[in-house]
């Protein structure tokens, strides 16, 4: 058992003292790497190498994670991994990172202007989280071998325990930082450990698996978490991931019979079948309905389309209305928008991607353009083990993960017919005004907010790329 502390300073701090402290003992609240390195194994190196992990993890218990253990999650989930691709310390870890971190040791480092963390962790897995949401200037820990461009699952013999002097001390002699009580130029730095704390702090915490301190709030985040990417849904602790293990077969199972009810009936014959299988779907309409309703007979009979921007080509397949691809070209897209209207109703979803926490981002104006008779629709997806889209994975396994969970859950609000007065045609409002008014009511309704992100925001941020992939057919 691993027994951690960290400190709350009341007092203010000066700006040239920089804090030196451990991840994992300050500000993580879980004593076991376990989960951070089956996030690893399961989103870099796929399903079979998160069971070889699970499995092993018996004698890694029992050499204890602190030493061969940890070396041994390390050659087990990096060993034969392309560097190049590897994502997951800056698209999947942060959000598992920030959900358990502990709500006072965050308060305590941000009193700090200047932060050095030391960590067991791959630099690979936990730099990146460390500089972008906590704002550290400096990581110690060690780098992982590579060859030809994949990592060997072994650590870089260098010493890892020097820190750049111009990150630190803003130009001074660099200092070797070891893992004890000592202090790199008092002036400077502090080093923050247990025995220390005891004789320096105004208040102390000391946890263990028997107190937990205060969860970080999302509130409180040092920085908002909006994207974030991987498959899994739940922290896989070595419980939960025998469940995953367990529940795998039942749920293959379960997702091709939906796939099959949903490819081979109609819509009106498949939606009850599929609600008995797991499936939950929730409408709700606006308490004035009159106008909605009438609105709904008058179009009833006429065909029901999508424009869609990234979708696989399995996606469309099973998609129980008929789709047609955007080329982002604004002339064209605008064309094809309105033939498609002349025949029917359409559906657009502005955003032009999803966001899996409660945030929007920016709408494109293009809706707004071609007409003023605009439904707004608030749709909140909620899944409990598989995230059922990607940025950086296989798209086409999109419509499989969602259907792997045992009750995905939709929840559909019609907002009714937007006022005339809000829009281009009607009330003279400029597209982009429209847009941000049916942003903000879309936002109200679910209880989300509004961003200025946009589609290739999220890209860029966990895939590296503006969105525009050669293998988006069964590809990333």
């Amino acid at each position: 058992m691993r027994t951690s502390s960290f400190v709350q300073k009341k007092e203010k701090l000066g700006n040239n003292e920089t804090l030196v402290f451990d991840f994992e003992g300050t500000l993580l609240r879980p004593n076991s790497l376990f989960p951070y390195f089956m996030l690893v194994a399961f989103e870099a190196g796929g399903i079979l190498r998160s069971v070889i992990l699970f499995l092993s993890y018996p004698l890694v218990w029992l050499v204890g994670e602190d030493q061969l253990g940890l070396n041994i999650m390390v050659f087990l989930c990096f060993f034969g991994i392309r560097k190049d691709t590897f994502r997951a310390g800056s698209a999947v870890l942060p959000k598992f990172f920030l959900e358990d971190i502990r709500g006072e040791g965050i308060e305590a480092l941000m009193c700090y202007e200047r932060k050095v963390a030391t960590t067991q962790f791959p630099r690979i897995m936990v730099e990146n989280f460390l500089k972008d949401y906590l704002g550290v200037e400096a990581v110690m820990a060690k780098e992982l071998k590579c060859f030809s461009g994949f990592f060997m699952g072994v650590y870089e013999n260098k010493n890892q325990n020097k820190v750049p002097s111009c990150e630190v001390n803003g130009g001074t002699t660099g200092k070797n930082i070891n893992n004890s009580v000592d202090t790199v130029d008092r002036n400077h730095v502090e080093f923050i450990d247990q025995r220390q704390l005891h004789q320096e702090s105004k208040e102390v915490c000391i946890t263990d698996e028997k107190r937990n301190c205060d969860i970080l709030s999302r509130e409180k985040y040092p920085k908002p978490l909006i994207f974030h990417d991987g498959r899994l849904a739940f922290r896989p602790t070595l419980a939960s991931s025998l469940v995953l293990f367990i529940w795998l077969p039942f749920g293959l199972f379960l997702c091709l019979l939906r796939f099959t009810i949903g490819i081979t009936l109609p819509l009106n014959v498949s939606a009850p079948i599929l609600a008995f299988t797991g499936t939950r779907t929730t409408f709700s309409r606006p308490q004035n309905t009159k106008s909605l309703i009438q609105n709904e007979e008058k179009e009833k009979g006429k065909p029901l389309s999508t424009v869609t921007y990234s979708l696989s080509r399995l996606s469309e397949t099973v998609s129980p209305i008929k789709t047609i691809r955007l080329t982002r070209d604004r002339e064209k897209d605008r064309e094809k928008m309105d033939k498609l209207l002349s025949l029917g109703n359409l559906v657009v979803c502005p955003e032009g991607t999803t966001c899996r926490e409660p945030y929007l981002l920016r709408f494109s104006p293009l809706f707004a353009e071609i007409t003023a008779n605009i439904i707004p629709v608030a749709i909140d997806v909620k899944v409990s083990m598989f995230y059922g889209t990607t940025a950086s994975g296989y798209k086409c396994l999109d419509p499989f993960f969602h259907f792997l969970n045992p009750n995905p859950t939709y929840t559909i609000k019609f907002l009714g017919m937007l006022p005339q007065s809000e829009t281009c045609q009607g009330g003279g409002k400029s597209k982009i005004e429209v847009a941000n008014f049916v942003q903000k009511e879309i936002c109200k309704s679910l209880g989300f907010a509004c961003t200025n992100l946009t589609r290739k925001d999220k890209y860029l941020v966990l895939a590296g790329n503006e969105g525009i992939s050669p293998r988006n057919n069964c590809h990333h």
